[in-house]
């Protein structure tokens, strides 16, 4: 078995596609209009689907917004250097809800931002597992 995708609803396909590929440098893999549905599915990530975990945004066409509820965590990317990646997300105009240094009663260093859509990214420093 193999995790092949998490998927985030966005109000805005677009945007959520720019911020993931401009901000995140994940690649656009695949997307698809779906009229008979009304709605359209990307696909992004950092390989190809066959070999990586990716993941999948789905636009509903006509819903520009969707409350997060309290129940969702967040989703985690590896970086190099955390403190770096905040710093070159948050030149891009990105928002950052935690600054990179350790995680609380811990010494993985870790930083928080968040897509345009809400939902929190937690970006962990390479090397570094949580545990």
């Amino acid at each position: 078995m193999r995790l092949l995708h998490t998927m985030l609803r966005t109000g805005d396909l677009q945007r959520a596609i720019d911020f993931y590929t401009q901000v995140l440098g994940m690649r656009l893999l695949r997307q698809k209009d779906y009229p008979e549905g009304e709605f359209t599915l990307a696909f992004l990530g950092y390989g190809d689907e066959s070999e990586h975990t990716v993941l999948e945004l789905t636009y509903n066409w006509g819903v520009e917004h969707y409350d997060l509820g309290n129940g969702y965590g967040h989703i985690a990317i590896e970086v190099e250097d955390a403190q770096a990646a905040t710093a070159r997300i948050r030149a891009q105009g990105g928002k950052i809800l935690r600054e990179a240094g350790p995680m609380n009663a811990g010494t993985t260093i870790i930083a928080f931002v968040e897509d345009p859509d809400g939902y929190p990214i937690e970006l962990i420093q390479a090397g570094q597992a949580i545990g």
